[in-house]
Parts: structure tokens; C-alpha cells; sequence
């Protein structure tokens, strides 16, 4: 039996099958017919380069473009979707909007593709969502992807030629932002709630143990 607020009535994995298949799918019909759609990624501060907040994140360069990006993020996905069931749709919509319209804003001009913004998204969403919760499970969770993905950390930072890395720090920052946005909901800390018990009605506020009151005796008390 599950608790916490941890039961799901959808598998969690259902969102982030999709989410690969599509992109999976996208890539095959280009390698099939000879499309190319990078035009359809982001390009910055252009009117025609918005159309891309909306597909950059479903296209890729190449096969091992799209390989590194799969695991992370069915990863990353399933663990949004199981933990934070209630806002993950959110998370993902809004971040992913979010992410691309930061990409654009603050890009190199060329153009943007991939799911790199959405795999940086979660993974900071996650991780940042746990510490500041402080909830037992989240924290372990927070503690495994860091474990798992820390290494991308450094991503964020121009430290590869041909690699978006505003993709990544848009998405980085976007998922902490929403992190403390949507702290205080779905799973979250209980405060311990005190209790009195019948030992603690024995005293009063100041600690000091309550006298007991007895009737006074009758002056008319019947005697043998």
C-alpha cells in the first residue's frame, strides 16, 4: 500500500514512453524521406525562430544526438511523473515553453534543437524539489540523480563546440525556478503535529502537576 500521496492511477511510465517514441519516430521519418527540420528549431530573437519553442524539443541532430538524450530522459521523466504526479504535467508544459523562450532570448545565433532543455529541466526540478522539501524520499531521490547525472552540471557552461549549452542552462534554471515556485505541492514534509494524552492533562501549561479537587464532606453526615 502506498502512502504519501505516491499512489498513481496512470503508470508513470506512460508520459515518458510517449514522449521517446515520438521523438524516436520524428527522427526515423527524417532519415526515411530526407527531411531535415532543423529549420524548425529555435533560432534566437527572430519572429520565424519562435516556432521553435514549440519543436525544438522533439528534433535532433543525429543517431547519437538522440541515444544521449533517450535514457536521461525517460529517466528523468519517470521519476517526475511518479514523485510529483500531480504537477508533472505542469512541470513539463510550462518548463518546456519556459525553456525554449530563454533559449531564444539568450542563444547564439544558430539554430537550437533537441531534448537536452527538457532533460536539464527535470533533472533540476528533481533534484532542487527534494532539498528544498526535505522530504525523506525526495532528498534519496535528489541524492540518486546527482548521483546518476551530476556530470551534466557542467554542460551549462560553454565547454563544447557544437553543443547548445543556453539549452541546457535555460533548462537548469527554469526547473529551479519551478522547483521553489511549486514547493508546497504534491509531496512534502509533514510537520510533526502534538498530541496530548490523558499523562499530559495531569499538568498544566507551566509543567506544574494539577491538584486533584475532592467534594468537601457533608456536615450532615449520617454515622452508625
Amino acid at each position: 500500500m502506498q502512502d504519501d500521496g505516491l499512489q498513481n492511477k496512470t503508470s508513470p511510465f506512460l508520459v515518458p514512453s510517449l514522449f521517446i517514441v515520438i521523438i524516436w519516430g520524428i527522427y526515423i521519418v527524417e532519415i526515411k524521406y530526407g527531411f531535415n527540420l532543423n529549420k524548425y528549431g529555435v533560432f534566437p530573437r527572430t519572429l520565424k525562430g519562435l516556432r521553435g519553442i514549440l519543436f525544438t524539443h522533439f528534433l535532433h541532430s543525429n543517431t547519437s544526438h538522440l541515444f544521449n538524450n533517450s535514457i536521461p530522459l525517460f529517466v528523468l521523466l519517470s521519476s517526475l511523473f511518479y514523485f510529483y504526479r500531480n504537477i508533472a504535467f505542469k512541470i513539463l508544459l510550462i518548463g518546456g515553453l519556459l525553456t525554449g523562450f530563454t533559449t531564444w532570448a539568450i542563444a547564439r545565433d544558430s539554430y537550437h534543437i533537441g531534448a537536452s532543455g527538457i532533460v536539464y529541466l527535470v533533472f533540476s526540478f528533481v533534484f532542487f524539489s527534494g532539498i528544498i522539501r526535505k522530504h525523506y524520499r525526495l532528498v534519496a531521490l535528489s541524492l540518486i540523480v546527482i548521483f546518476l547525472y551530476g556530470s551534466m552540471i557542467w554542460y551549462v557552461f560553454p565547454i563544447k563546440d557544437g553543443m547548445s549549452w543556453e539549452g541546457h542552462l535555460s533548462g537548469f534554471v527554469v526547473g529551479l525556478i519551478l522547483a521553489f515556485i511549486y514547493r508546497k505541492n504534491g509531496l512534502v514534509k509533514k510537520e510533526y503535529e502534538f498530541s496530548k494524552t490523558d499523562f499530559d492533562l495531569l499538568f498544566d501549561e507551566q509543567g506544574n502537576l494539577i491538584q486533584p479537587e475532592y467534594p468537601e464532606e457533608s456536615d450532615a453526615t449520617m454515622k452508625e
